[in-house]
């Protein structure tokens, strides 16, 4: 639809297949496939569900929310052009503390008006600002894929199994004529018809049924139920990730409070840790350029109430 949209999760997707080729046979890596591809989007916007921004209201939210969590950071101008605004482009060079100091802004606009060269190598929190998701200067694009991988295979293992256990008999055709007589009956049969008639080669002499049959015990290959579990299993241990509150514990018994409480621990872990980082890099470029950025939990993972609403028809106090 927009051809000429930088879309940074394909590229950043595409980017580590290519890395994991290397290491992965195909046939057993989920990488790459149109399930996988899937679920990494699905995953992706899944995860932005947990803040809350508050932007200038100027600044396109898709293009802010896109590259923070893509690529990692956002690289913040005020420019003559366009005034304040929130850019993709690249960081490197060093500080004392060997953390990036200069920033260059790509966009193909730039171009078109000829200043490009106007917005490249400067230094970052003098000519320009920055805001970071994390501490490592990356996005979710390694986590999604992750989790996409492995639900891909759960849910490609769930397709083949529901159709396995399609297929209950197997019939035995002494030449190639009964066979396809076999076939369509097959097809009626399938198809619901209340009555199905078929041919009388099927019989012999004696009116009795000439076909072989062999009947399989379904039940003993199904194993939907679990592989459904799994993917439940694989969703929760996405949330805790990144922060989306759910009790995440598969049981036979219940709940006692101290797992529950380990459990929103654990779920608050990795998402504070981003939101401190950007609450440090929102306070110094609200100094800097008087933007009035902000984030927030939002209300739903924002409390432990909230929290402990998942799991609490299954915690004994």
């Amino acid at each position: 639809m927009f051809s000429n949209y930088p879309d940074y999760l394909e590229y950043a997707y595409g980017w580590e297949n290519m890395e994991n080729s290397a290491f992965f046979p195909s046939t057993a890596h989920a990488a790459d496939n149109a399930l996988t591809r899937y679920n990494f989007k699905y995953l992706f916007q899944r995860a932005l569900s947990v803040f809350d921004f508050t932007i200038p209201a100027e600044w396109e939210k898709n293009f802010f929310l896109n590259t923070l969590y893509g690529v990692g950071y956002l690289i913040i101008l005020n420019t003559d052009e366009f005034g304040k605004i929130c850019q993709f482009g690249n960081v490197y060079g060093y500080d004392l503390y060997y953390q990036p100091s200069k920033a260059s802004v790509v966009n193909p606009i730039f171009d078109e008006k000829g200043i490009g060269d106007k917005y490249t190598d400067l230094r970052i929190w003098e000519g320009c600002g920055l805001l970071r998701l994390s501490p490592t200067y990356t996005g979710i694009t390694a986590i999604c894929e992750y989790y996409a991988e492995l639900l891909a295979t759960a849910q490609s293992s769930l397709q083949v199994n529901l159709l396995n256990t399609k297929f209950s008999y197997i019939f035995g055709a002494k030449n190639k004529q009964q066979a396809e007589t076999l076939k369509r009956m097959y097809d009626d049969i399938a198809s619901g018809k209340s009555a199905v008639f078929v041919d009388k080669s099927l019989y012999d002499e004696n009116g009795n049924l000439t076909i072989a049959t062999l009947t399989q015990d379904v039940s003993s290959v199904y194993i939907g139920g679990n592989l459904l579990n799994d993917i439940r299993n694989i969703l929760n241990d996405f949330d805790s990730m990144i922060g989306i509150p759910n009790s995440n514990t598969q049981k036979k018994e219940r709940l006692i409070v101290d797992e529950a409480n380990m459990n929103n621990f654990e779920t608050k872990a990795l998402c504070y840790v981003w939101k401190e980082m950007l609450d440090a890099d929102m306070k110094r470029l609200n100094e800097m350029y008087d933007l009035g950025l902000k984030v927030e939990f939002r209300r739903e993972v924002n409390t432990d109430a909230a929290r402990n609403d998942y799991a609490a028809d299954d915690v004994q106090s």
